[in-house]
């Protein structure tokens, strides 16, 4: 008898391809995983039973018929609410999509289905992707499996949490300014946010066009790898002409030595305000993790990282209001009853069925793009974008990959930051990755000394260096030991493969 938990996403695939084990037995470990855990963690806005079953029954039934099976075969995964799949509704964690049906799959969901995952559903997330908590959701908020009194990060925490407890082997989740390597952090797990256009944002609702990226949740750097293989099947989308083609073997270097390689760190980040003393201390085990793997620790400068947070706030809100002013109660989301005219009707459906970050963000950007405001702010954060980009291409002349937290803290309470300036600096490490549009990736390296939570160290790389950049990644895992960890409250409890 063995317990999901334990197993990677390869030990799945390879057991139910062996007989050990079927893919209709692993997917109802899973469901009973979510059945006993999910009232804790409520991860999941919706569980596709149904979908599951049946994938799991095809990839029986392709086993029993001889074929080939897929490389993801019967691997439990459960995709952001953000992401469109057929048979599910496509929320956003918002009343404004509340009853919306999704109309087709996304290609990135398509194309981990095509490498034979089982669909678990769509996992919680801050409200359209607005907010570092996963309290803003419309439905109800996300709880860090290692407490849950505290919030597991976002906007991709449902996704984190779920990675976390056990409930699914992958998940996806979309990263404009730290949704996914934040969370990943908070919650103990591997989270990569791949270089802008590696993968296929065609089907995942709009935050910020040129932020935006698709990418995966594990708690291994080697399930990340797997999944980054089925997410860049196939090259170029056509469907989104920001793609490129990405498709090649992430697992073929993915333990290859370091031994002479060269990772930046950048001194003055370790005394940036707000960075408790227990992720600065973690830092320093990263340094020394990776020096020990034989990488050479060199000291490198972004000097315009400090200005990101401000340009990123500028960017994003425009991109925002662009984005969702096609939600406006007419073609398709929430109508408010009872209007005498088209006019009161799309007012009202747009302040009922949007939440308060939501609103916030987007009369910012309308604001912002306003006329004798937008040449002020807008033109000089893609100017500050400019320089961030070329800081990074600088230092990237120099290293390999860089070194730096993923978020500032360990996990919070609820409730315990309610100033959203101050939520907005909880995303201080990882903006400055999505800006300039590079590849990033947190791993799990210690548990805090003061507070027992998870931490976890960001690597970024240069642009399209996606399979380097986890080949670092596995180094550091494999100097750090924190591979494969569920959260204890949850480890063997439902889950088991009988």
């Amino acid at each position: 008898m063995a317990n999901l938990d334990t197993l990677s996403a390869r030990q799945v695939a390879a057991g139910i391809a062996a007989g050990d084990f079927s893919a209709t037995e692993v997917a109802r470990a899973a469901l009973d995983a979510i059945s006993a855990r999910d009232g804790q963690t409520q991860a999941f806005l919706q569980v596709s039973e149904e979908l599951a079953l049946s994938a799991a029954a095809a990839t029986d039934a392709a086993r029993a018929a001889g074929q080939a099976l897929a490389p993801l075969a019967g691997v439990p995964v459960a995709f952001k609410d953000n992401m469109n799949l057929l048979g599910t509704r496509t929320t956003c964690a918002s009343r404004m999509l509340e009853p919306y049906e999704s109309a087709y799959t996304a290609t990135c969901v398509q194309r981990m289905l095509d490498a034979g995952v089982t669909p678990l559903g769509k996992l919680n997330m801050d409200e359209f992707a607005f907010g570092s908590t996963t309290d803003s959701s419309a439905f109800h908020p996300t709880n860090n499996p290692w407490d849950v009194a505290r919030v597991p990060g976002g906007s991709s925490g449902g996704s984190a949490a779920a990675v976390a407890a056990g409930e699914v082997t992958i998940a996806l989740g979309s990263d404009t300014g730290g949704s996914i390597r934040q969370p990943a952090s908070l919650c103990g797990v591997v989270g990569m946010k791949p270089t802008y256009g590696a993968v296929s944002r065609y089907g995942v609702v709009a935050f910020g066009s040129s932020l935006d990226q698709v990418g995966p949740m594990g708690r291994r750097v080697e399930d990340v790898a797997l999944a980054m293989n089925a997410l860049t099947a196939g090259g170029h989308d056509r469907f989104d002409s920001t793609s490129q083609n990405c498709d090649q073997d992430y697992l073929a270097h993915l333990d290859d030595s370091i031994e002479g390689r060269r990772v930046g760190v950048i001194p003055a980040l370790l005394q940036a305000e707000g960075l408790t003393p227990e992720v600065r201390a973690a830092m320093r085990q990263a340094a020394d993790g990776l020096a020990a793997a034989g990488a050479v620790i060199v000291e490198v400068d972004l000097p315009n990282m400090a200005n990101s947070i401000a340009a990123y706030y500028v960017l994003a809100p425009c991109e925002a209001f662009s984005n969702l002013a096609r939600f406006d109660g007419v073609r398709y989301g929430y109508q408010e009853p009872g209007c005498a005219t088209l006019a009161e009707q799309s007012s009202l459906s747009r302040a009922h069925g949007f939440g308060a970050e939501a609103k916030r963000r987007q009369m910012l950007g309308a604001y912002l793009l306003s006329s004798g405001i937008y040449e002020r702010y807008y033109l000089a954060a893609q100017k500050v974008r400019t320089l961030i980009t070329a800081d990074y291409q600088r230092a990237f002349g120099q290293v390999d990959v860089i070194l730096m937290p993923a978020s500032p803290t360990v996990a919070w309470e609820h409730g315990a930051i309610s100033d959203p300036a101050a939520l907005y600096l909880a995303d201080v490490f990882t903006i400055s990755n999505n800006i300039a549009g590079n590849c990033g990736i947190s791993v799990p390296v210690c548990l805090g000394a003061d507070s027992g939570l998870p931490i976890g160290a960001q690597l970024q790389g240069p642009a399209f260096a996606d399979a380097q950049l986890l080949t670092f990644a596995r180094a550091l895992e494999r100097s750090c030991g924190m591979e494969g960890s569920v959260a204890p409250a949850f480890a063997g409890k439902g889950g088991e493969l009988r």
